[in-house]
C-alpha cells in the first residue's frame, strides 16, 4: 500500500550531529512525526505537500534552553520584556522550534508548585508559535522544596532541570550560599536533573561597583568594569569544585572568558560532568560597543566579510546616528548591550569563546533571550535620570532569540570556523539531550517530532539585521546593521510549516508543553562520591558493631 505523507522535503543536505547526507534524501512526515528519511527517488505524488530545499542545509529545529519571558519578579506593569507570544513568534522565525523559559522562585514563596501553575498559565493564555518548557530558578531551597517538590516536579510536571545563583552566584536578590548549593546539587543527581550555574561573584562585583560610585564612574560603559572575568573565573572554579565533592553534573551557562573557558576544559579533561554555555553575544561583540563612536564592536576591521575567518568583524554600534559623545544622554544608549556577565574588553576572550564552541568543551549555544525595551521608563532607560547615569538600575539583558541561529550559521559555519555537525551538536541535539527533550527533539529520524528547518543555499543571500524585520516586541536589536548570510527559509513545527520566509511568514502554528524526561547527558553511573564513602565507611562500622 502506498504511503501518502503529509509533507515531504527533499533536494537538500540533511545535517545531524555526526553526518551530512547528500541531496537524494528526503524526509517522510505524516502527522507530527518523522516516518520517513531515506534515499533514492522522492514520492512527490504521494505527498499533500512539498518542500524543495534546493541544495540547502536541512537541520533539526532549534532548541533555546535559555530564554527569559514573563517572569514572577516584574510585575506585569512595569514587564517591557517579550510575552509568551511575542518571543515563540520571534523563535520560530528564527529556526527555533522548542524553548525552555524559566519559571523563578522569589525569596517570599515557600513552594514551587503555584509558581508552575502560574507561569503555565502565562504561557497558555495566549498561546505560543514555538513548544516549551520550564526551568525552577531556586533562590530558598527548603528542606520541603528539596524533598517533596523537586521529585514532584521531575515526575508528574516533566521539570528536569533547575538554575540557581552558585545555583546562582550573583544577584543579591536570587544568590544561593554554598551549602544549599551543595544540598541542591545532592537533589539533582540523585534525581538525574540538569543544574544550571550563574557564575559570577557577587561579592567582587558588590566591592567593584563600590569603588566605581566612589570614583563617580556609573554610566553604562562601566558595567564591563564591575563584572570582571576573575569574578566570573572565582565562581566557575568553585561550582566546579562543589560539583566534584558530590559528583554532580552541572552546567555553566553564559561562558564569556577565557580563564573560566580554560577552567570548564580542564573540569572535562578530568571527566568531571561539566558542561558549558555560550550565546552570540559573547563571539560578536567587545565591551567597547557600550562607547559611542565605535563601529563594529571597536574592532577596527572595517567590516569584513563573514566568510574571511581571519578577521571576523563583530557587531556594528547600536548608538544612534550622530550620538554626543560629550553628553551623558549620548552615551547612555550603550544601556542597549548591558548584560550579565558584561560583553569583554579583550578580544582574546572572544576568540577563546569560539575556539571552546569548535573544540567542544561548549555544549550548548543558547540565546539569553531576556530583552527590556530602550525607550521606556521602566526598560533600558531605568538607569537615567536626567544627566544622572546609574548602570546598576539598569535592567540587564539582550534580545537574540531570533537572531541566535542565523548569526551561527553565517560566522560559524558559512565561514569556516565549525561544521554544520558541530552547529547541529550546541544548537539542536546536545541541548534536548542535556535537558530531557531527546525523546522527542534534536534529531531528524523517524519516530522524532517533524521540527525541522530549511537554509537557503550558500550564497544565495546577502543582507544585514534590522530590528524592523525582527519578530519580537522590543524596540532594538544589539546586532543591527550585522551582515548575515543566511537565514531560515522554512521552519516546521511538529510537521506543519510555521514560518515561510519567502511567503507570508510566521504562520501561527500553536506551540505546545513538553514534558520533559530525564536527559542523557552527565548522568552517567560515575565513581563514588566523597560523602558516599563516608557512609560506606559509617556501614561498615555498624556491621561490625553489630557482630560484636
Amino acid at each position: 500500500m502506498t504511503v501518502v505523507y503529509d509533507l515531504i522535503i527533499h533536494n537538500g543536505r540533511i545535517a545531524s550531529a555526526s553526518h551530512v547526507s547528500d541531496t537524494s534524501v528526503w524526509i517522510g512526515i505524516c502527522g507530527d512525526k518523522i516516518t520517513t528519511v531515506q534515499s533514492g527517488p522522492t514520492p512527490i505524488a504521494s505527498a499533500r505537500q512539498v518542500i524543495d530545499a534546493r541544495g540547502g542545509y536541512i537541520t533539526p529545529g532549534g532548541v533555546d534552553t535559555h530564554v527569559h519571558l514573563q517572569q514572577l519578579q516584574v510585575a506585569p506593569e512595569d514587564d517591557t520584556g517579550d510575552t509568551f507570544v511575542s518571543g515563540t513568534r520571534s523563535a520560530i522565525a528564527g529556526g527555533t522550534t522548542t524553548i525552555v523559559a524559566f519559571a523563578n522562585q522569589q525569596r517570599h514563596d515557600e513552594s514551587l508548585l503555584p509558581l508552575v501553575k502560574e507561569y503555565h498559565r502565562r504561557a497558555g493564555s495566549g498561546g505560543t508559535f514555538t513548544d516549551y518548557g520550564f526551568h525552577m530558578i531556586l533562590t530558598k531551597p527548603s528542606k520541603k522544596i528539596l524533598d517533596e517538590e523537586l521529585p514532584h516536579l521531575v515526575q508528574n510536571e516533566g521539570i528536569t532541570s533547575i538554575k540557581a545563583s552558585r545555583v546562582y552566584m550573583t544577584y543579591e536578590a536570587r544568590r544561593v550560599n554554598d551549602r544549599d548549593m551543595l544540598e541542591i546539587m545532592l537533589r539533582t543527581r540523585k534525581l538525574g536533573m540538569t543544574l544550571m550555574v550563574h557564575a559570577e561573584n557577587d561579592d567582587m562585583v558588590q566591592l567593584v561597583i563600590d569603588h566605581l560610585r566612589e570614583n563617580e564612574l556609573t554610566e553604562p560603559a562601566h558595567h564591563a568594569l564591575a563584572r570582571t572575568p576573575l569574578a566570573e573565573a572565582e565562581a566557575t572554579n568553585r561550582a566546579i569544585c562543589l560539583s566534584n565533592l558530590v559528583s554532580a553534573p552541572i552546567l555553566i551557562v553564559h561562558v564569556s572568558s577565557a580563564t573560566s573557558m580554560a577552567r570548564i576544559r580542564h573540569a572535562q579533561d578530568e571527566l568531571q560532568p561539566i558542561f558549558a554555555e555560550t550565546c552570540p553575544q559573547y563571539l560578536l561583540m567587545l565591551a567597547n560597543a557600550m562607547s559611542p563612536g565605535h563601529s563594529h564592536g571597536g574592532c577596527g576591521c572595517g567590516g569584513a566579510p563573514p566568510s574571511d575567518p581571519e578577521s571576523l568583524p563583530l557587531a556594528p554600534s547600536n548608538f544612534s546616528e550622530g550620538a554626543d559623545a560629550s553628553t551623558v544622554q549620548g552615551r547612555y544608549e550603550g544601556a542597549k548591550m548591558v548584560c550579565s556577565p558584561p560583553l569583554r574588553e579583550d578580544r582574546s576572550d572572544l576568540d577563546a569563546v569560539w575556539k571552546g564552541l569548535a573544540n567542544g568543551t561548549v555544549t550548548t549555544f543558547s540565546s539569553d533571550h531576556c530583552p527590556s525595551r530602550y525607550n521606556h521608563p521602566k526598560g533600558k532607560k531605568k538607569g537615567l535620570v536626567g544627566c544622572e547615569a546609574d548602570f546598576t538600575k539598569i535592567p540587564n539583558g539582550l534580545p537574540g532569540v531570533e537572531t541566535r541561529l542565523p548569526l551561527l550559521m553565517t560566522y560559524g559555519v558559512e565561514a569556516g570556523r565549525i561544521s554544520i555537525q558541530r552547529f547541529v551538536q550546541v544548537c539542536c541535539t546536545q541541548p534536548a539531550q542535556l535537558y530531557g527533550l531527546q525523546h522527542r527533539k534534536g534529531e531528524i529520524s523517524p519516530g522524532m517530532d517533524a521540527d525541522i528547518v530549511v537554509w537557503y543555499p550558500e550564497g544565495e543571500i546577502d543582507e544585514v539585521v534590522t530590528n524592523e524585520k525582527l519578530h519580537h516586541d522590543i524596540d532594538y536589536t544589539p546586532f543591527e546593521g550585522t551582515r548575515v548570510t543566511n537565514w531560515p527559509r522554512y521552519t516546521v513545527l511538529r510537521g506543519k510549516v510555521a514560518y515561510d520566509r519567502e511567503g507570508q511568514g510566521v504562520l501561527g502554528v500553536k506551540g505546545e508543553y513538553v514534558h520533559r524526561v530525564k536527559g542523557t547527558m552527565g548522568h552517567e553511573k560515575r565513581t563514588e562520591t566523597h560523602l558516599e564513602r563516608i557512609s560506606r565507611f559509617g556501614e561498615a562500622k555498624r556491621l561490625v558493631g553489630t557482630r560484636s
